[in-house]
C-alpha cells in the first residue's frame, strides 16, 4: 500500500490532512549560508534546499549506506519535507494557496555504492501526496552526492505552483 491509498477526502485541506497525520508545522529553519528561503517569480515559488533539522535545532548526520539506514533516512527526508513545508507556508500564508508541487530534487549523502536514493527521497514525497493529493503528485530525481553540508543525511529543494488568485488566510 503506498501513500497514495491514504489519501484524504478532496475538501480537506493541506493543514487538515497533515494535523491528521499528527504533523505540527514549525516555524521555517533560518538559511544556513548566504541565501534565500525562496525565491518566486510568477506564479512559481522556488524553494532553496533543506535538511533534516528538527524543531529543536538538531540536525540529522551520517552517511546513508554506511550510518544510517534507508528506514532511518526515509524519516529524516520526510523531516525535510515539513521543513519545505514550514517555509510554503510563511510564505504563502495558507498551504491551500499551492496548486501543485511541480519538481522535487533530492540528494542523499550516501555510500559510493549506495543505489537505494527513491526509498529516501520517497519520505517527502509520501509526504507531500498525502498533504496535497494529487496536487502533491511530482516530477522528481533523487540522487546521491558524496557529502552534504553538516554531514546531513538528505538536503531536498522544490519547485510549487501557487495559485496567485487565492488570497493568503
Amino acid at each position: 500500500m503506498t501513500a497514495l491509498d491514504h489519501r484524504a477526502p478532496p475538501a480537506a485541506s493541506p493543514e487538515e490532512r497533515l494535523a491528521r497525520l499528527g504533523i505540527v508545522i514549525p516555524a521555517p529553519p533560518p538559511p544556513v549560508a548566504n541565501f534565500l528561503t525562496h525565491v518566486q517569480e510568477g506564479n512559481l515559488l522556488f524553494l532553496s534546499g533543506q535538511g533534516p533539522r528538527e524543531p529543536d535545532g538538531h540536525l540529522h548526520t551520517g552517511k546513508v549506506g554506511v550510518d544510517v539506514s534507508v528506514e532511518v533516512a526515509y524519516g529524516h527526508a520526510r523531516i525535510t519535507g515539513v521543513n519545505l513545508l514550514a517555509v510554503m507556508k510563511d510564505v504563502l500564508g495558507d498551504l491551500g494557496r499551492v496548486k501543485r508541487i511541480v519538481k522535487l530534487l533530492g540528494m542523499v549523502n550516501a555510500a559510493a555504492d549506495f543505489g537505494d536514493h527513491p526509498s529516501v527521497i520517497n519520505g517527502c514525497s509520501d509526504l507531500f501526496i498525502e498533504a496535497f493529493g494529487m496536487r502533491g503528485e511530482h516530477a522528481r530525481s533523487a540522487v546521491g552526492v558524496s557529502s552534504l553540508p553538516g554531514n546531513i543525511t538528505v538536503e531536498i529543494e522544490a519547485v510549487v505552483a501557487i495559485d496567485a488568485h487565492r488570497a493568503p488566510s
